[in-house]
């Protein structure tokens, strides 16, 4: 598959297309290949791109070196971005870039693989970044005393907002009032 960027640049991926590119709703966080033109993008390897085939030929040691190097150059550019991503550790062989971490988000994610990607001299991204998101919701068992004002005091330090928990709790709650103790209630984040 090939997506137009807005940057002229092509990207074709291999395996699972993450749903930003394809404009689906729903989360994905299937790691995979993406491929990108070599020779296009941010100058940001300078000459180090070119000369580290000629570097593999001639000596194995500095072609590491210079991957080495390389490797953390791209994780710098990526630290300079302001996204944090956890554990963040990149990996060159040649023009493969592998990107190691985990961000807060899929946008995130997304936006590191292409920050990588969309740089002269590297022709794929290898993406084992993790995507590590609060809990949508959790679970609350109710005691005797409780109300939905109560809970939402206690979880969101507003007894107004018990209206959240008893909206989270439909159909299985057909009117705030009536809980009982022991049942288990579905309490939302709302951050």
């Amino acid at each position: 598959m090939e997506f137009f960027l807005e940057n002229s640049r092509y990207l074709s991926v291999k395996g699972t297309v993450p749903d930003s590119i394809t404009k689906h709703k729903k989360q994905n966080q299937n790691m995979g290949l993406f491929s990108f033109l070599k020779n296009a993008g941010a100058k940001i390897l300078g000459n180090a791109a070119e000369s580290n085939d000629a570097a593999a030929a001639a000596d194995a040691a500095k072609a590491a070196e210079l991957n080495a190097y390389r490797g953390d150059l791209l994780a710098s550019v990526v630290r300079s971005s302001g996204i944090e991503v956890d554990g963040l550790s990149v990996e060159c062989d040649g023009d493969v870039a592998t990107v190691y971490g985990q961000t807060g988000s899929l946008d995130d994610k997304e936006k590191v693989i292409l920050m990588v990607g969309n740089v002269d001299g590297i022709a794929a991204v290898d993406d084992r970044l993790s995507v590590v998101a609060k809990p949508q919701s959790t679970f609350y068992t109710v005691v005797s005393g409780d109300s939905l004002s109560k809970i939402a005091k206690e979880h969101y330090g507003d007894p107004m907002k018990y209206n959240a928990i008893f909206e989270a709790n439909k159909p299985m709650l057909e009117h705030p009032d009536k809980i009982y103790p022991g049942q288990v209630l579905r309490i939302p984040n709302l951050d």
